[in-house]
Parts: structure tokens; sequence; C-alpha cells
């Protein structure tokens, strides 16, 4: 292979003897003010540059003859010149009119050109720099809740944003649509089920994000199901200049944020740096005294030579985010309830476990829940282009990554008492009826009253460290006819990921209050023994319940070509890919650790990891393959089609080993079809965009967890393999109607339905009353119903007002009704999140600038339910409780960024 690759390179290498032009210039707007990060490029090509802080932009060309110069931007109408290319020096200034619209921006993300989002036959959304500042997000979810198609639920915080597409099944996180930095995943895709937002975060060094959906987004890179989602960095030669963003909320939030980028060395200089980074405190979005803290810092170095780049990328994080889950709520309103102590119950996370450790057989535990969603790691990664002339041009890029992450879930509302219960019914469900000499008392505190209300909580820590060397490389050639132009790329793209799945559990009783402190419980019962069931806070050392070594390694090989002709843009292209996977499963076993008399089995006996594994290698194949079009009626409207046969393997987690070298059924890649076609209109007043698609997933395979009574907590309980169909609608706009005023939105519908649904027990136990016997499997009790936590109608609407001194905007996040489970037996109304902004800018000498701004998110304070109880296996919606996870409440923000 590697003989193979310096082989091709030496031939393509001899052909580049042909003129290079080089092109430099200015961009301004119509007051002389440079404008930053506009595009420049030559249409139908992959050459161009976007323009610096003071409006600059350079770059060398290969392509020769009469070309024309593209020049856009957000917010200004795009310019059109034609020049004619044969070799040498050229300067070109342009002056910008504003106007313009957004589907004018140019694609980076699933292309090997560069093209607009209106010359590309799929669905593409993005945000900029500007948009992500002034957003405040708490979350993922705020960032792409606004995108068509897109249901993004933030109610757990800032981490594990639980992302999907267009109607496909998946049980959170982002399984169909992998988050990348620089055209690249951070750490493992595919290998376990860690959400992908926890390894970085935005801050003032990215550019931009780019959501393509369906289309060509299957081919590249780590290859979508769905769609990718790409943030972008800046680089020191377009982004030249200085920011400093600090922010400050309600709750106790304290940002910092800091991005610097330009020529490292003196004029003559081709070197360039950026860096950008983090630090944070955060009492919020719930206080319960565990604060969200930490830091990150990224940074590239950009080298440029005649004929291209090198870019070296890195990026460290060290950071503690705290999450939220479901918590129990009226069973009729589905609201927040008060506590024992008459305040609402926002959440039931207690700094309290904080410190919470107890012995194993393998020495002293000491949980580090108190940390919530810690990550801490870092990533490198270098990228190389060459255009190595005659039409020919190379990309490759490398990226090592090692991250350590500490998931700890406060799972609320989980054992034998899961709804809040006084006393005496406390000890009814335990089978302590008629205990007397009952002593409940808070850990190092006064003693309960009488009528106090208390709740089991399952806690559980995750460990998940993992390894990540990923590379792509790709070769473009450029074939130009007399009708028909070219662009044919071939790449591979490689990845070899190593992790571990380390958990362990223990459950607490706490008092109902928010933020609630342990109890512990002491009584004797009928027989007259003394009992103690809970102690230190704690009902259950659970101990040890996961000890798993995942391993992964992707080689994918791909052909694309992008055709251009008078009217025409046609995409074709295919994939092979192939995954080796294994999992390894450790043995574990309880053991008596504890002696002291009274204390229940459950205290008394500690899991631990026995050292016996068990393990599995599997391997198989999937082919893509896309096929797309988009035809030019007029300057202002494009129409599209596309299709497109692709693949997910399932994550390397479900593996469901029986014996070493066994596993349970068959591993292999579900295959998704869809079809779209869509419009796309742009105008200086006016540009939206229809689509209407169809997508089916087959053989979908997904793992649900559930919460066992006892002391097993919340493992694997069911494999579900489930085919589906979803027949949907988007639509989005941007009007500008009047002066510095706009108008922009979108709407989805979505009809989704189960076509196939197997269920296959992995654990026995009795879940919500329901016994469950391993190895049980029921076919096609739910074929029909729709897809759970997914509505079938979501929108956003929003009005802007920006005259480059005082900005403003109000939006609504509209989320129509959805099932919370497959069986469609639990609904969750629908609810709409609205959020206002504004902000004022002050000029100074040199073009420095300060904004001043604030936002406020959930301006209604509403109480939605981004989900119920996802651990259930049979929720109930008679009770007078219901326990769910609502949208987080009202919260304020405010912020000042300098840019100079």
């Amino acid at each position: 292979m590697t003989k193979l690759f310096y082989t091709l390179l030496c031939v393509f290498s001899v052909s580049t003897m042909f003129a290079q032009t080089d092109i430099k210039g200015t961009v301004k707007d119509n007051s002389g003010v440079p404008v930053t990060g506009a595009n420049v490029l030559i249409e139908g090509s992959s050459s161009g540059a976007t323009t610096d802080f003071d409006g600059n932009y350079s770059f060398t060309t290969s392509v020769s003859g009469a070309q024309k110069i593209i020049v856009s931007f957000l917010g200004y109408e795009t310019l059109n010149k034609t020049v004619t290319l044969s070799g040498g020096a050229m300067t070109l200034d342009f002056v910008m009119v504003e106007g313009g619209n957004t589907l004018d921006e140019v694609v980076l993300t699933a292309s090997s050109t560069f093209r607009s989002q209106k010359e590309t036959p799929n669905s593409i959304s993005s945000l900029k720099a500007q948009e992500l500042t002034r957003l405040n997000a708490n979350s993922q979810a705020d960032i792409v809740a606004s995108i068509p198609g897109i249901v993004a639920d933030g109610g757990g915080g800032e981490a594990a944003t639980n992302i999907f597409v267009r109607g496909l099944p998946s049980g959170g996180q982002n399984d169909f649509s992998p988050i990348q930095y620089d055209g690249l995943t951070l750490a493992g895709y595919g290998l376990s089920s860690t959400a992908g937002d926890v390894y970085a975060k935005v801050d003032q060094g990215v550019k931009g994000v780019e959501f393509v959906r369906g289309g060509s987004s299957i081919l590249y890179g780590a290859g979508s199901t769905a769609g990718v989602m790409n943030y972008i960095s800046k680089t020191g030669d377009t982004n030249d200049e200085n920011i400093i963003n600090f922010e400050v909320a309600t709750k106790g939030r304290v940002k910092g944020e800091f991005y610097s980028g330009g020529k490292v060395g003196g004029e003559d200089s081709n070197t360039y740096y950026a860096v950008s980074g983090f630090v944070r405190k955060d009492d919020g979005p719930l206080d319960f005294g565990l604060p969200t803290k930490g830091y990150q810092f990224r940074g590239n170095l950009k080298k440029k030579f005649e004929n291209g780049s090198f870019t070296f990328y890195t990026q460290f994080i060290d950071d503690k985010a705290q999450f939220l889950l479901g918590l129990p709520l009226d069973g009729d309103s589905r609201e927040r309830i008060t506590g024992n102590d008459g305040e609402t119950v926002y959440q039931l996370n207690s700094s309290h476990v904080r410190n919470i450790s107890f012995l194993t057989p393998a020495g002293e535990y000491k949980s580090p829940i108190g940390d919530g969603v810690h990550t801490k790691g870092f990533y490198a990664m270098g990228v190389f282009d060459y255009d190595l002339g005659n039409d020919w041009k190379i990309n490759s890029k490398v990226k090592v990554s090692d991250y350590v992450n500490n998931f700890g879930l406060y799972v609320a509302a989980s054992g034998t008492v899961n709804t809040p219960a006084n006393l005496s019914d406390y000890l009814d469900a335990y089978g302590y009826a008629g205990a007397t000499n009952i002593n409940a008392s808070y850990v190092g505190g006064t003693a309960l009253a009488a009528n106090d209300r208390v709740i089991d909580n399952l806690n559980i820590d995750r460990n998940r460290p993992i390894t990540d060397l990923t590379g792509e490389f790709s070769i473009t050639k450029k074939l130009e006819g007399d009708k028909v132009e070219h662009n044919i790329t071939l790449g591979t793209y490689l990845t070899s990921s190593q992790g571990e799945d380390n958990n362990w559990q223990y459950r607490t009783l706490s008092a109902f209050n928010d933020a609630p402190e342990l109890v512990n419980l002491s009584f004797t019962d009928v027989n007259g023994d003394d009992v103690i069931l809970a102690e230190n806070g704690l009902t259950a050392r659970i101990g040890r319940t996961a000890a798993t070594f995942l391993t992964q390694d992707r080689t994918a090989f791909y052909l694309t070509d992008e055709m251009v002709l008078d009217r025409w843009r046609i995409d074709v292209g295919f994939r092979v890919e192939n995954q080796k996977a294994s999992r390894e499963i450790g043995t574990t076993a309880t053991k008596q650790v504890y002696n002291d008399v009274g204390l229940t089995s459950a205290l008394q006996n500690v899991g631990y990891a026995t050292g016996e594994y068990k393990r599995a290698e599997v391997s198989t194949t999937g082919f893509a393959a896309s096929l797309a079009a988009l035809y030019k009626i007029n300057d202002n409207l494009n129409a599209y089609a596309n299709m497109s046969k692709g693949y997910f393997f399932p994550l390397t987690r479900s593996i469901n080993v029986v014996s070493n070298d066994v596993i349970a059924g068959e591993y292999k890649p579900e295959n998704i079809y869809q079809v779209e076609t869509g419009l796309k209109y742009g105008s200086s007043k006016f540009s939206g965009t229809f689509a209407a698609y169809y997508t089916t997933l087959v053989d979908r395979v997904a793992i649900q967890r559930l919460n066992y009574g006892g002391t097993i907590g919340t493992v694997d309980g069911i494999k579900t393999l489930q085919d589906t169909k979803t027949l949907g609608m988007e639509v989005s706009w941007l009007w500008k109607f009047a002066e510095n005023l706009s108008f922009n939105g979108n709407f989805t519908y979505q009809g989704h339905e189960l076509k196939k649904d197997e269920r296959t027990v992995l654990q026995s136990g009795t879940v919500d009353g329901v016994v469950l016997v391993e190895g049980d499997v029921t076919n096609g009790a739910n074929v029909g119903k729709q897809l759970r936590r997914q509505p079938t109608a979501l929108s956003t609407l929003r009005f802007d007002y920006d005259n480059k001194k005082l900005d403003a905007f109000a939006s609504a996040n509209i989320r129509g009704s959805q099932f919370n489970d497959d069986a469609n037996l639990v609904e969750l109304d629908g609810f709409t999140v609205l959020r206002i902004g504004a902000g004022y800018t002050i000029g100074f000498e040199d073009d420095k600038k300060l904004r001043l701004g604030f936002s406020v998110y959930n301006l209604a304070d509403s109480q939605g339910l981004s989900e119920g109880d996802p651990r259930a296996f049979s929720q109930s919606t008679t009770q007078d409780y219901f326990v769910g996870r609502p949208i987080l409440p009202r919260r304020a923000f405010f912020n000042a960024t300098l840019t100079f």
C-alpha cells in the first residue's frame, strides 16, 4: 500500500510545469471598511482564499484562460468578475454592497471543490462566528436547534446533547451525525456511546459550523449516515485579529474567552498563527453545589508556500460539566413540584455525594461523581494541501487524540422507591411493614420530620479512556472538456481506536428537596432484628458493574466526481469500508466486604472485576453510493435532487459476546437509503430552500439501558433490531423585509414509523414490575408506531435587527408533541422556547470595536419535557408522579466582546 502511494505521488508530480497565476487584492464595503472573512474563489474550481482582518486575500492557481471570480460574504451581494488567467501576477480589488443571501456562502464540508450552498445538490445549514458569540449557547443543542430536520435535546446541560436527524432512530447523542473539527472527528466515532461534544467546546477560535445532510456527506471522512457537523477553525491568514470575550450569567456563570491570529515574523513571512481558548466557572444552569468549571486551549500554525500549505492544529481540554437527568414531576401537569421544605424541586443532584467512598474487594473506591462529565486530553492534527499543477491537487490529514472521560450520572428516582414517599410507605415497599424504633436522619445532621418524603437514587460513574489515530488522503484531478468539467477525487480514510468502558454504581437515599441531603435510615423489624437500610446515605454499595475493552479499525476508499456543465452540477460517488472491531467483556462478581451487624446484603456485598474476560472479534464491510444533480433554472433559482445508499456500523460496545469468539446474532452494517429533492432560491431580499425527503433504515441495532431493581443497577437490558421509514419536508427562509430588519426561520414535518421491531432480553430481572428473562424475544409489537423522542413537526422563527451599531433578535423554537417510547404509550406535549437578545457596538480608531450584549434563554420559563424516563421499561402515565426531564429554566447572559 505504501509503495503504491509513493508511486502514484511520483507519477502525479511530473505534471507540474504549467503556468501559475498569483492573485491578490482587497475586499471592502462601499464605506471603505475592510470585509473580513469574505470568500474569493474561481467558479467551478478548488482555487480561492478568504480575506483577513484588513480585507486582504491572496492565492495561487494553475487554472488558465477566461475564468469567473466570485466574491461572497454573508450580508452582502455576491460579486462576479470575469478575468483571463495566463500566468504571472494579478491584483483584483472588490467593493461589496450590502444585501445578498445566505445561500451564496461557500461550503467547505463534504465537497472537493469550492462552491456555494446554492450550487450544492444537498441540504446545508451554517452558522458563522458572530452568530455563535451572540447566541450564548447553553449546549450543542442551542447551536443546532435552528437547523431544519434536526431535533436537539439539551436538557441535560452542556454535555451529551441528543441529536436526531430526519426521523432516524437513535438512542441519542450523535450516533448518525459525527461532530468534526476541521474535517476529522476527535475521538473514536462509532466505538462507544460517549457524546462527541464532550471532547471540545466552541470558543472564539471557531470560524463557523456547517451541517451537511444527505447526499455526499456519506462519502468523505468518517462517512456519516445522516449528516456531518463540521466546526471550522480560524487561521491566522484569514482571521488576522484579536478578540477578548467576557461573559457572565445568572446562576453564577463567569467565562473568559480569547482569540489571537496573525502573521509570524516580518512582512515576507508566510507563516501564520491562531490561538484561542476559554476558562470558566458556572454554578448553573441549576445550582446544587457542584460547579461546572474548566478550561480549553486550541491553536494552529499555518505555513503557506507557493503551491500549497501545511497547518498544524492542536487542542488541550480539562473541563468538568455537570449533567442533569429526569426527576419526579406532578403526574397531571408534568411540572416541577415542591419538596419537604416547600421549595420547588428543580433536580435531585446532590453535592453531598462528592466524597462518597467505600471498600471493595479490589481496594477503596472513591467516587468522582462530583466532577460531573469530566474530560481531559488533547488532539494534534496536521493538514497538508498542495497543488501539483496541471489541475492535480492533494489533501492529507493525520490526527492523534488521547482523552479520558469520566461521566458522572445522577439517575434520580431509581430503585425500589422511585417516587417520593414518606418513611412508612418507603419501608413498606422494602418489605419492612410494622418496623419500630425508626431512626431517619440527615448524614451528619438532624432527624427528618415525620412526614418528610424520601426517594431512592442511582449513581453511576463511567470511566471511558479513549485513544484514536485517524488519517485521510485524497487526490483530485480536474478535467475540462468542451461541455463538461470533471473534478475527480480518489481518497482513503483510515482510523484505529482503542477504548475502555468501566462502570461503578451505588444507590443513595435522599430527602425529597432541591439539591437534597443524604439520609441514614435504621429500625427494628417485626422479628426484633436491628436493620441498617441506609448507611452514610448509601442503600447499596453495588461496586464494579462493567470492565470492557473496545477496539476498532476502519479502512475506507472513496471515488467521487463533481461535474460542472452549463446549467447543471452533477455529483456521483462511491465508498467501500471495512471495519474490524473487538469487544472484551470482563467478568464481575460480588463479595462480602462489610460485616457490621444489621447491614442489609446490599450494603455488605460489593462488586469487583474478577480478571476473567470473554472476547470476540468481528469484521464487516459496508458500501455507499450517492448520485446528485442540481439545475440552474435562472440566476436566483436552482432545483436539485439526490439519492444515496449509506451504512452505519453498529457501535462496538453493542457487540453481544456470548463466549470467546462467539457472538449472539450477526454483526453487519445498518443500511440507510435516502432520496431528496428540492429548490434553492436566493436574491438580495429573500432566500429560501424547500426539500422533500424519504429515508429508510434497515437492521438498526440499539441497546436499551434499564433500571433493574435490587443491586443490579442500570445495565444493558434489551437489544432491539428495527427497520424504519420517514417521509418528510423542510422549508427554510430569510426575508430582508426592511432596511436592517429580517425574518428567518424554518419548518419541518416528518412522518416516521417502525417497519420492524425485534427485541431480545439481555439481562434477567424485574423492571417497573415487569419480569424479564434473558434470551426472550418479542417480534412486531411496535410495528407501525412512531419513533420515540422525535416530534412530527418542529419550527424555528426569528426576527433580527442590525444596523452595524445596534443589533437585536427574538426567536422561538417550537417543538410538536412526541412519544417517549416505541410502544407510543407515553406522549409528551409540545413546547416552545423563546429567546431574545440585543447588543450595541462602539467603534474606536484603527477598526477597534467593543460590543456590549445580552440574551435571555427560555424567556417564558417553559417547563416542556425533552424526554420522559428513557430507562423505564413501561412508564406509567396514571400515577401521582411522572418522571421526566424538563428543559432548562430561564437564564440571562451578558457579554462584552472587544475586537482589535
